[in-house]
C-alpha cells in the first residue's frame, strides 16, 4: 500500500505541476547538516540574516522543527529559462533580473500547489502534515539530496539530472510513515564553471559560499549600501545573480518546456530600462512588481541597485536622473546615487559635491560624497 501511496503522489504532485516528487524520512536523512549550518553561521558567512541564527536548532533536522513528522516528500517546481540569463550581460542600459523573479512570485504558486497536494493526501490517505515553501526552517536542499532530487553543486544549489539548476523547492513534512527513495547519486566531478563564475568571488571553496559577498544578498537581503568593493562587479544586475547557475553544463538537459506555467516570465520584468527602474516612487514600485517577489525589498532598495547599475553601465543620458535622485528621502538612494554621478560625470559631481556635501546630514552619505571625491 506504501508504494502504491508513493506513486499516487508523484503523480498527483506531476498533475499539480511539479517536476520531480520523491521522499526522505524525517529522521536522520541529513545528520551532516546541524553542524555544517553551525560553522557557516560561526563564521558570520550569512551576513545580516539573522533569522538563520535564531532559527539554527529548528533547522538541524525536520523533526527538530515537528518532531512528530516521520517521512519529508520533497517537490521541486522548474522555472528554466527559454534563453540564457548571461545574454543581457554587456547591455548597460537594461537591468539584469533572476529568472525565478521574472513572473509569479513562487512563493505563492508553490504554496498553492503544496496546499492542494496536501489536501488530496489528507482525503487519501489520512494523517498530519505542514507545508513550507523557502520561509520556514527547512534545509531544503539536503533534504531534496536525501530524497534523490539532485545534489547540492558546488555553487551550493541543487543540481538535477533532468533539470540543471532550475528547480524550486518545496517540502511536506507528514506523519504518514512512507517508503523513502533514497539519494539518486551524482556529483559536479571537477567542473569548477561556477565559482569561476561568480564576479563577487563569493565562494571561498568549493560546496560553501560565504552571502556576504553574494550579489544576490548584496541586492536582495542587504539593506544598506552595498559595499563599494563590489559595485563595479554587480554589473547591470537590480535583483539576484544567476551566473553561477547559468553556466552549470547539467542546464544541458533542461529545457523551458518543462517550467510551470505560473512562473512564466513577464516581458517587462525580463529586461527593464534602467532609467525607468530611476524613476519609480512607491506606489510606481507597487505597481510594477506587484505579484511578484521582487516586491519585497522595497522601493528604496530597487533604485539603489538601479543606480548602482547606472553607475557601471556609462550612460550619459541617465545623469539627469541620478542628480534628481540626490534629494531623494531615502539614505540609501542618496548614497548610491553620489556614487553613481561620481562614474557617469565627474565634472557635474564636483559642482553638486560643493553645494550639497555640508549640508548632507545622514553620515553614510556625506561619507560617499568624500570617498568618491578621494576616488576622483
Amino acid at each position: 500500500m506504501d508504494g502504491d501511496l508513493a506513486a499516487a503522489i508523484r503523480a498527483e504532485a506531476a498533475a499539480l505541476g511539479f517536476a520531480e516528487c520523491r521522499v526522505a524520512s524525517a529522521d536522520g536523512a541529513i545528520p551532516l547538516s546541524a553542524g555544517r549550518l553551525r560553522q557557516w553561521l560561526e563564521a558570520g558567512a550569512h551576513g545580516a540574516m539573522d533569522w538563520m541564527e535564531t532559527t539554527a536548532e529548528r533547522r538541524g533536522s525536520p523533526q527538530a522543527l515537528w518532531p512528530e513528522a516521520r517521512s519529508v516528500i520533497m517537490l521541486g517546481m522548474s522555472y528554466a529559462p527559454a534563453t540564457s540569463p548571461l545574454a543581457l550581460a554587456d547591455e548597460g542600459g537594461v537591468g539584469r533580473i533572476s529568472v525565478y523573479a521574472q513572473g509569479a512570485d513562487y512563493h505563492d504558486v508553490m504554496k498553492r500547489a503544496l496546499k492542494a497536494l496536501a489536501r488530496w493526501l489528507v482525503a487519501r490517505a489520512g494523517g498530519d502534515l505542514k507545508v513550507f515553501v523557502d520561509t520556514a526552517p527547512v534545509m531544503e536542499k539536503p533534504l531534496a539530496e536525501a530524497a534523490g532530487l539532485g545534489w547540492q553543486g558546488k555553487h551550493t544549489n541543487l543540481v538535477s539530472r533532468d533539470h540543471g539548476s532550475w528547480l524550486l523547492l518545496g517540502a511536506i513534512y507528514t506523519t504518514l510513515a512512507l517508503p523513502a527513495d533514497g539519494r539518486s547519486g551524482g556529483d559536479c566531478g571537477s567542473c569548477t564553471a561556477c565559482l569561476a563564475a561568480c564576479p563577487t568571488n563569493a565562494f571561498p571553496a568549493p560546496y560553501r559560499l560565504d552571502a556576504r559577498r553574494c550579489v544576490s544578498y548584496l541586492t536582495i537581503e542587504h539593506k544598506g549600501p552595498i559595499p563599494t568593493e563590489f559595485r563595479a562587479a554587480i554589473g547591470n544586475r537590480v535583483y539576484g545573480c544567476d551566473d553561477c547557475l547559468a553556466v552549470c553544463p547539467w542546464n544541458k538537459f533542461a529545457s523551458a518546456a518543462h517550467a510551470h506555467l505560473a512562473l512564466a516570465p513577464r516581458a517587462e520584468l525580463t529586461a527593464p530600462e534602467v532609467a525607468d527602474l530611476l524613476a519609480l516612487d512607491d506606489a510606481a514600485f507597487r505597481q510594477v512588481f506587484a505579484g511578484s517577489p521582487i516586491k519585497r525589498i522595497g522601493r528604496d532598495r530597487m533604485v539603489r541597485n538601479a543606480l548602482i547599475c547606472a553607475g557601471n553601465g556609462g550612460e550619459a543620458a541617465l545623469v539627469s536622473r541620478v542628480v534628481a535622485l540626490l534629494d531623494d528621502a531615502a539614505p540609501v538612494v542618496r548614497g548610491a546615487a553620489v556614487w553613481a554621478l561620481g562614474r557617469l560625470d565627474p565634472a557635474r559631481f564636483a559642482a553638486e559635491a560643493g553645494r550639497r556635501r555640508e549640508g548632507e546630514r545622514d553620515p553614510a552619505v556625506r561619507a560617499e560624497w568624500e570617498s568618491v571625491a578621494i576616488a576622483a
